[in-house]
């Protein structure tokens, strides 16, 4: 049962390479990843075309398989076609740039772990704070630790682990913190340009906002130099509104409502 490596940047992402050798160090890898950057496509999956399969060899050797579908279709693919076994574990990443807050019902790393949790391997997304190349084997080096965590003691059916990692030397990290995923809003807005031929586009701008004041949240930790940490799950229920959702006698007025 070997590890499987995936991430929403594409196979030829540098923090993909880094999140290899990392794992490597645990165990067998496979890797199945997007064959271009799948950024902020969620949890989409393909069901009108066909997903290509594509052998990638790197360094003499083979590294390994590109597909054309999604974040979730190269999770699922693996599991359910090229894989002779499950993996013991899906990690996801390592994407450039933070995934915290509401980013998190759009990031493909973040859905490519929970394809994996929702097939029933422990999975992990792991993040670095950074537009830019930047410290890479700091976040390589912590998720490799929370791997083999997670391979230890395990995880709860249907969680997974959210990890974002300030970009920043090891020596400098604060700590790793436990964190809920914080409250967040998109100051965003929509730049209309025009192409060489004189047709309109829209460019969309902007930047996330934190509006949660609490010192445990994702958002907060990493801005203070914390590795954040954040357990995840899938069911989107909002169990604390049933009641009062009950509480609209929805059933007795649709058969009143004759």
């Amino acid at each position: 049962m070997a590890i499987l490596i995936t991430n929403d940047d594409g196979i030829y992402a540098t923090g993909l390479s880094f999140l290899v050798e990392a794992m490597k160090r645990i165990d067998e890898v496979v890797v199945v990843a997007p064959d271009r950057e799948q950024s902020a496509v969620g949890h989409a999956i393909t069901l009108s075309s066909p997903l290509r399969v594509t052998r990638i060899d790197r360094n003499g050797g083979f590294f390994g398989f590109a597909t054309s579908g999604t974040p979730a279709d190269a999770v699922k693919l693996a599991i359910r076609s090229i894989m002779p076994e499950p993996p013991r574990l899906v990690i996801s990443g390592i994407n450039l740039g933070a995934n915290v807050g509401g980013s998190l019902i759009y990031s493909g790393t973040v859905s490519a772990a929970t394809e994996g949790s929702m097939l029933s391997v422990p999975s992990i997304a792991v993040s670095l704070d950074s537009r830019i190349d930047g410290h890479f084997q700091t976040a390589a080096d912590f998720a490799r630790l929370i791997a083999e965590k997670v391979l230890e003691k395990g995880l709860p059916e249907g969680i997974l682990l959210n990890v974002n990692v300030p970009n920043l030397p090891r020596d400098q990290i604060q700590g790793v913190m436990v964190t809920t995923q914080g409250k967040t809003n998109f100051n965003d807005f929509f730049e209309e340009r025009t192409d060489p031929r004189g047709q309109r586009y829209y460019w969309m701008c902007g930047t996330m906002v934190a509006d949660d004041g609490r010192r445990d949240h994702d958002v907060r930790a990493l801005a203070e130099g914390y590795i954040s940490v954040t357990p995840v799950h899938y069911n989107l229920t909002a169990k604390g509104f049933l009641g009062s959702l009950s509480e609209w006698r929805l059933d007795e007025n649709w058969k009143a409502d004759v």
